[in-house]
């Protein structure tokens, strides 16, 4: 086999994984439409369970049990585990809840707003430096923001929270020594018993919609595993691909969740959110160009690997 073809199909194979990630993580509005009649809270209470069970059979079976026994072994370092567990808890259920009261645009803007949200954190929080088009991408990110406030006369609250929790979730995860399927079962693992306990609870006064019907039941069910599927997708792409290529590729979630929310599920999309869509989208396009701009200035010999 000739040695020159083997980046080829390395980067190949990293697309299809990060193509598979991202529209996967884009249609899930079409899976969680389908729960009529069961609280974002219930979803999400399954969601946080079925993941913990069906990840002890898949780290079982690709045997990766070392690093989570290493970080389980120092229980004075979850403290950072735990706020990622409660951020991403938190982007779970709004998500849903944003899913079933039918506002998917405010959804798809919350992701579209995360790229720039995490520019504007690392300045913050990390002292990074911004580079001069990323400051004015954040800055027109602003002024969407204001247009929706001062036009529609409310924040685009579930866009905003979606966005920073998943922005800060990030924030912490970069501190976080754990790969991302270990990662997100030790997360799991630490709301696992508020999962249960809730569900204890829901069962006790007869709220509980787990085996009233075997349709709601296996799509309880199925929420655990649709929430390992992507990530195992995503950990493919980002040991095979570059981190600017993959930041190209997650443009792809929000942008599905988009057309889904125009196309699909019928909702209305007035002029002045459109106008904040557009700026976004001139933001990122920003955003992108000083990312491929900055990553095209570095020395590329012998420069280190990135991992993740």
């Amino acid at each position: 086999m000739s040695p020159t073809l083997s980046p080829d199909r390395e980067a190949a194979q990293g697309v299809a994984f990060g193509l598979a990630a991202y529209v996967m993580w884009g249609c899930f509005p079409l899976f969680f439409a389908l729960f009529q009649g069961v609280p974002a809270f219930e979803v999400l209470i399954h969601r946080v369970i079925w993941s913990c069970v069906f990840l002890v059979g898949l780290i079982t079976l690709m045997r990766r049990w070392a690093p989570i026994r290493l970080a389980l072994a120092e229980p004075r370092r979850l403290g950072r585990v735990l706020g990622c567990a409660l951020l991403i808890a938190t982007n779970w259920g709004l998500y849903i809840y944003a899913v079933e009261s039918r506002q998917v645009f405010q959804a798809s803007l919350g992701y579209f707003l995360t790229p720039l949200v995490n520019v504007a954190l690392g300045m913050l929080v990390l002292r990074e430096r911004m580079a001069a088009l990323q400051g004015v991408a954040v800055a027109i990110a602003g002024v969407a923001i204001a247009i929706q406030l001062m036009l529609l006369g409310e924040l685009p609250w579930i866009s905003l929270v979606l966005a920073f929790s998943f922005g800060t979730y990030g924030l912490l995860r970069k501190q976080v020594p754990l790969d991302g399927l270990s990662g997100l079962f030790v997360e799991t693992l630490l709301l696992l018993p508020l999962g249960l306990v809730a569900l204890a609870w829901l069962s006790s006064v007869e709220l509980s919609h787990f085996l009233e019907a075997p349709r709601t039941t296996a799509l309880l069910v199925a929420s655990g595993v649709i929430t390992a599927l992507p990530l195992l997708a995503f950990a493919g792409a980002a040991r095979r691909l570059r981190l600017a290529t993959l930041g190209f590729l997650m443009y792809l979630n929000p942008s599905i969740q988009f057309f889904l929310a125009l196309l699909v599920f019928r909702e209305p999309l007035a002029p002045t959110q459109l106008a904040t869509f557009v700026l976004i989208w001139t933001g990122l396009a920003l955003y992108s160009w000083s990312a491929w701009q900055g990553r095209t200035r570095r020395p590329a010999p012998g420069a280190p690997r990135q991992s993740s």
